[in-house]
This record gives C-alpha cells, structure tokens and sequence, in this order.
C-alpha cells in the first residue's frame, strides 16, 4: 500500500486536474498564507489491513490539495472524523494537517479521484482515468476489507466498476444509491462478502442544511462498522 500512495502522489494523468491543484497551490487562500500546498494527488489514508473503507468524492482544493492527507483540513473531514471518533474509529475527532496524531483503527478513507477539481466536479473521463488506483486499493484491501461507505452519488457510480476490476461480482442493474442503501457483493474467487452502504457526502452543502446529520451519519457508519466485524465504542 505504501508504494500505490507514493505512485497515486506522482500522478500527472489529468491536465485539467494538474494544472488546477497546482495553481491553487501557488494561489493559496488569505486564511492560509505561509502555508506550503501539497497540490499533488492525495493518496487513501487509514491502515493496510482496514476491514472498513470509506470512498468519498476528490480532495477539496484547501483541504487534503492543501495538507495532503484526504479529509483533512476542511469542515467535511471535521464531521466525518468526528463521527469516526464517536464510533471509537479515530483517535481524534478533528483532522488538521499530516502531523496530528490522528489515527484511524481498522478504517481506511480515499476517494474515486485523488486530485482537487475546478468547482469540486471532476469529469468522467478524470474520473475513469483515476479508476485503476481504486481498483489497485481495493485488491490490496481484499483480505481484510468487508464494507464500503460510499459518500454520495458520484462516488457510488465510480465504485462499482472499481470494484469488479478489484474481484467483486457486481450486480445488473447495479445497485441505486440512496443515503442507507445497502448492497452486498460476493467475491469472484469465493472468499467472504462485501457490503457497501450509500449515505450522503459530507459536504458542506449537506451538513449546513440538514440533509445530513451527525445522527445519520454515525447510524450508517456504525451499520457498516458492524458488518465489518470492528468493535466500536460504547
């Protein structure tokens, strides 16, 4: 695993993509100032051996493109780790930089496209052409990994193809997402199970409005923290 995140951190595939992050970089924002962007693609951050996934949307352009590290240093990775924190999944409920002592217990978070995109809207070409490094997590994660959340529609479309390249039957009609969807998908070789659940993204948007609570969130982690065999706080 450590060398598909140092190979995803080199990647210069997407042009759009490339020279988006990288201005943004050098551009920076007035609440920021001195601060080195990373504005490289931002690899999966969590243990070889999770037993949970967690499949978002891209880095933000002042969140991971800024720390490199995804989920880290924008309000959406404030709620989504202090979901994981109430669950007893992450040693801290807030995520700053790379150096913060955050810890992750048998969760891993990536996301379908590793770079920051113009307007948090990838393409689907970009898309398409980041999918092989899904694909490759997926198959280092295969021994160990028993659900999926996936945050929001955009990631539950680029999962899917993910994962029947990674060695999951996916089913036809693929599944349709919905916050608690719930769908579970035998491996082509025999071994155990997979189940992945919908919810919605953490997005700014969301929470601001109520579309998605802490409360929703917590229930569908906990749901798939459960089906991935992983004790959780009390």
């Amino acid at each position: 695993m450590d060398v598909l995140d140092a190979e995803v951190a080199r990647c210069r595939a997407c042009p759009r993509l490339v020279a988006w992050r990288e201005q943004v970089g050098r551009e920076g924002r007035p609440a920021y100032a001195g601060w080195e962007y990373w504005a490289r693609p931002v690899p999966g951050y969590g243990p070889d051996d999770a037993a949970l996934l967690v499949v978002g949307l891209a880095p933000a352009a002042h969140g991971g493109n800024r720390t490199g590290r995804m989920f880290t240093g924008d309000r959406s990775g404030d709620v989504l780790y202090a979901a994981l924190h109430r669950l007893g999944l992450a040693s801290q409920a807030e995520a700053t930089h790379r150096g913060d002592g955050l810890r992750l217990t048998g969760v891993r978070v990536t996301a379908p496209v590793h770079c920051a995109p113009p307007a948090n809207r990838p393409t689907p070409g970009e898309r398409d052409t980041c999918r092989p490094w899904l694909a490759r997590e997926l198959e280092l994660l295969r021994p160990t990994v028993r659900a999926l959340v996936v945050l929001g529609a955009f990631g539950w479309q680029a999962v899917f193809p993910a994962l029947a390249a990674g060695g999951w039957v996916v089913p036809r009609p693929r599944p349709r997402f919905a916050h608690g969807a719930r769908a579970r998908l035998p491996a082509r070789d025999g071994g155990p199970d997979l189940e992945v659940f919908g919810c919605y993204h953490v997005s700014q948007r969301n929470t601001f409005t109520g579309v998605l609570t802490p409360d929703m969130l917590t229930d569908v982690l906990g749901d798939a923290a459960r089906a991935a065999g992983l004790p959780l706080a009390p």
